[in-house]
């Protein structure tokens, strides 16, 4: 008989129990040590059906093929360009990546991308730590122009996006605002109303800080609907 030992989001430190018996698989930020799952991290708990994991509080970005990222462009070679991504690494981006356009080898590559600018990405492919790839080619990878960039903390990114991206269409809903929030916790946020921008990145800052708790979404409905922005991070 297997037990499930701690609830959805509470908050579990490492080496605490979790669950018992081979009912349930360990994952993200947790091990097996015979029948019972372990939690390895601070963190909360995530239930997924027989899946659980727990999602660090703090830590740094480690990067994950798949992950959609905001980046600024730190250099240019002869092939591609150098991607800071908040990684001790920066990551590359290759000619054939960076555009749908066939890119002649002759091409001045700041046409594209220059120093300092932002860039919305896809990793592709990550060996060791050192190499990692992007992609600029799928559904709302570009360069970022204007808007407003913020950081959060990496782990509380899928506490911002939301069950099937639920939070983060709320916020832009309510205020209007084009929002990318990248895995490696940097945000950007471009709205026509500059209040509405301060709400939405009041909104991001109150979701990172109340993570933890429950009934979250409501609260941040409420917070929307009262529309009181300060920007009080800034």
């Amino acid at each position: 008989m297997s037990n499930l030992l701690v609830d959805e989001k509470e908050i579990v430190v490492p080496g605490e129990l979790v669950a018992e018996g081979m009912d349930y698989v360990p994952a993200v930020g947790t091990f097996r040590e015979g029948d019972k799952i372990i939690s390895s991290v601070l963190g909360l708990v995530n239930l997924s059906g027989r899946l659980i994991k727990v999602i660090p509080l703090s830590g740094r970005y480690i990067p994950k093929s798949g992950d959609v990222v905001i980046g600024k462009v730190a250099d240019i070679g002869f092939s591609g360009w150098r991607v800071d991504i908040g990684w001790a690494f920066e990551a590359n981006l290759s000619m054939k990546e960076a555009s749908s356009d066939f890119i002649d080898k002759k091409t001045d590559l700041t046409q594209y991308y220059t120093y300092g600018d932002v860039v919305a990405a896809q990793i592709t492919y990550i060996f060791g730590s050192k190499i990692i790839d992007l992609t600029m080619k799928g559904p709302g990878l570009r360069k970022l122009k204007g808007g407003r960039i913020i950081q959060i903390t990496p782990s509380k990114v899928p506490r911002v996006i939301g069950k099937q991206g639920s939070m983060i269409s709320m916020i832009k809903d309510k205020t209007g605002c084009r929002i990318i929030v990248g895995q490696n916790g940097l945000v950007w946020i471009q709205g026509e109303d500059s209040n509405q921008v301060i709400l939405a990145v009041d909104t991001i800052y109150k979701i990172e800080d109340e993570a933890h708790l429950s009934g979250l979404t409501e609260r941040i409905k409420e917070f929307l609907e009262a529309g009181h922005g300060s920007s009080k991070k800034d």
